[in-house]
């Protein structure tokens, strides 16, 4: 092995101090230094204000977009401590903003009972990765102020006046110079603000962009807590009964959960502990799941509903049409690396199905009309899977008496390395054939459909096995659906899907994008999932190369260069692309899959839970919600097909 030629010694172990390990890594701290980063900053100040309300002495949080992408946070908790702090020796405060694992956060004799803060690294970090900090504290009756540039004290603490009441308010400008983007996205932040003021119930926090020349303006505060958060999650859909489940203990471990049943198909559980979303759930989860299907195995058993035959439910049917929000409160939570995806406390799956079995079989009970819904409802999702099971054999069966398991329309590529294969799944026989003669066959497969597909968001699994629009995406793709699905099977590494500029095409992608976020969620999570960007339009013109365009505004700035160049509208020929098949074989090449000239766009799934929210809007079987979001956003529709 060739050794590297260089010192080492103790002069070449770099020491860094204070705050400049964060701004050398930042993503060790936020995730990313992209938009998710950013936003993260955010949530860090605001969760200071959280926990104050957790401890029980903040009502409110104010956050403001000021112009110039200012972030400003204003809280009206006890105020960060002032006083000198006894092992920094500077005030309590600056410690706070310039030393990591600084907070009110550790011991048994600590500030919070409970804190999403676990790492005491918030305040801190956003300080060291801001241009400038501006913090204004109202505590003992004064007025204080400190000031920070890139983590570095420029004003110390300092008491500037009076006041009446407490709280602190921080004032923020990230670092352009670390950061991708200073281009906050309200929808982001007003996503996050409604779900701390549901997880938070009473705490009103109100969010301002005052950006524009209209400033946007929301304000949330819930007294219903869970209940209006389960209610909010299943506003477009179809409820089994009317009322959430709501269960709540205290204790060591405080416990709160909210549950109800609707008509669709899809399972919707949210975990969270001390109000950080563990998107990957955990050991909350882990005994939650494992109740519910214990309680309603054993009230079905008990009250006949299940007979002696029949087997017991699993915890797939019981769990379809849930919805549900899992919010425990823990002293020191264990979590996977900052980012707090995960709960790993042992203890805690112990107390969540501890509780749950006790309250839920006591709301069964006194509820039994309820009962006997959500139970017609898992028994015939036990059957549906259990035809799923038999059509997933047969499937199964078929194919391996065949000599291939490919469906019969897919012309496949050379390469068997997923790493570089990719499949384009395109709409029509027509534009079909004109990607499989202009593709690149050794890493480009071709998987042409026709017909209208399958809604999934209308039907059960035992209707998609075996459909002859999805069977062979499924069996192209090679990586199974639903519980069966495993990543590491699949065999193109980007599933492109290809459909036309307009109406139909829209539909199209939308029927896919369903069915893969239903039954292939971890396609998208995976980024393996893009849409292809055929062109809207071709100027040409005798002599000259075509030029293609795939957004109005480009065609309107290639006029202007065209006219720059003395050439006027008037000797242009236009053509607007209703369809991909319009295109020939090195058309769609040069436009929509060369790697070196198309656009791909990836689909990614930031919010799990707007993404459900939407798909039950676009897709679902209630039709008032999805007219009233027609009406509202068609102003914003641009090229629709008369």
């Amino acid at each position: 092995m060739e050794k590297y030629k260089h010192k080492y010694g103790a002069e070449q172990i770099q020491v860094l101090e204070g705050l400049e390990a964060v701004r050398k890594r930042p993503g060790m701290y936020i995730g990313s230094t992209s938009v998710r980063g950013l936003h993260h900053c955010v949530y860090e100040i605001v969760d200071n204000g959280v926990d104050e309300a957790l401890a029980g002495y903040c009502t409110e949080i104010n956050v403001v977009i000021e112009k110039d992408n200012v972030i400003s946070v204003t809280d009206n908790g006890r105020g960060i401590p002032v006083e000198i702090h006894p092992k920094t020796h500077i005030s309590t405060a600056e410690t706070v903003y310039t030393v990591l694992h600084a907070g009110g956060k550790f011991g048994g004799d600590s500030g919070y009972k409970v804190s999403g803060g676990l790492h005491g690294v918030g305040a801190s970090v956003v300080n060291a990765l801001s241009t400038w900090t501006e913090v204004t504290i109202k505590r003992d009756g004064g007025l204080y102020q400190m000031y920070f540039e890139k983590g570095k004290t420029v004003r110390k603490l300092e008491r500037i006046g009076d006041a009446e009441g407490t709280g602190t308010k921080v004032r923020f400008l990230a670092d352009d110079t670390i950061f991708e983007s200073l281009d906050y996205e309200y929808e982001t932040l007003e996503k996050r603000m409604r779900e701390m003021a549901f997880l938070t119930k009473g705490l009103k926090i109100t969010l301002e962009d005052q950006r524009e020349e209209t400033p946007k303006r929301a304000e949330f505060c819930y007294e219903g807590g869970l209940i209006s958060f389960v209610e909010y999650l299943n506003k477009n859909k179809e409820k089994l009964h009317k009322t959430p489940i709501y269960i709540e203990k205290s204790g060591e471990v405080p416990v709160e959960i909210a549950i109800q049943y609707t008509t669709s198909y899809s399972e919707n559980i949210h975990t969270f502990v001390n109000n950080i979303n563990t998107i990957e759930g955990g050991t909350h989860l882990e005994g939650f799941k494992r109740a519910l299907t214990k309680v309603f195995n054993d009230y079905a058993r008990s009250h006949n509903i299940l007979k002696e035959k029949d087997n017991n439910l699993q915890g797939e049917d019981i769990r379809e049409g849930i919805t549900a929000v899992v919010s425990v409160k823990v002293k020191e939570p264990q979590f996977e690396g900052q980012t707090k995806t995960k709960l790993g406390n042992s203890e805690v799956t112990g107390v969540v199905q501890s509780m749950v079995n006790e309250a839920l079989s006591t709301f069964l009970e006194e509820n039994p009309n309820v009962a006997k819904a959500i139970l017609e409802k898992c028994i015939s999702a036990s059957r549906a899977r259990e035809a799923a099971r038999k059509a997933r054999e047969l499937v199964r069966k078929k194919n391996s008496l065949e000599t291939s398991t490919l469906p019969g329309k897919l012309a496949d590529c050379s390469s068997k390395n997923p790493d570089e294969c990719e499949v384009y799944i395109v709409e029509g026989d027509s534009a079909g054939g004109s990607a499989k003669q202009g593709r690149d066959r050794k890493f480009q497969a071709i998987l042409p459909l026709w017909g209208k597909m399958l809604n999934v968001e209308k039907a059960r699994a035992d209707k998609i096995y075996g459909n002859d629009k999805l069977n062979p995406v499924i069996l192209a793709i090679g990586a199974g659906i639903g519980a069966d699905f495993d990543i590491t099977k699949i065999r193109y590494g980007k599933v492109i899907i290809m459909a036309d500029a307009d109406v139909d095409g829209a539909h199209i992608r939308t029927l896919l994008l369903t069915f893969f976020f239903r039954y292939m969620r971890p396609l998208i999570e995976n980024g393996n999932v893009y849409l292809a960007q055929p062109p809207l339009y071709k100027i040409s013109k005798k002599g000259m190369e075509d030029i293609y365009c795939y957004t109005d505004e480009e065609l309107d700035q290639k006029y202007k260069d065209l006219e720059e160049k003395g050439i006027s509208r008037d000797q242009l020929g236009l053509q607007r692309y209703k369809g991909l098949g319009e295109m020939n074989p090195e058309q769609l090449w040069d436009t929509t899959m060369d790697p070196e000239k198309r656009i791909l766009v990836k689909v990614t799934m930031e919010d799990a839970m707007k993404a459900d929210e939407i798909f039950s809007l676009l897709m679902g079987d209630e039709v008032e919600p999805r007219r009233e979001f027609i009406q509202a956003n068609a102003k914003y529709v641009k090229n629709l097909d008369i």
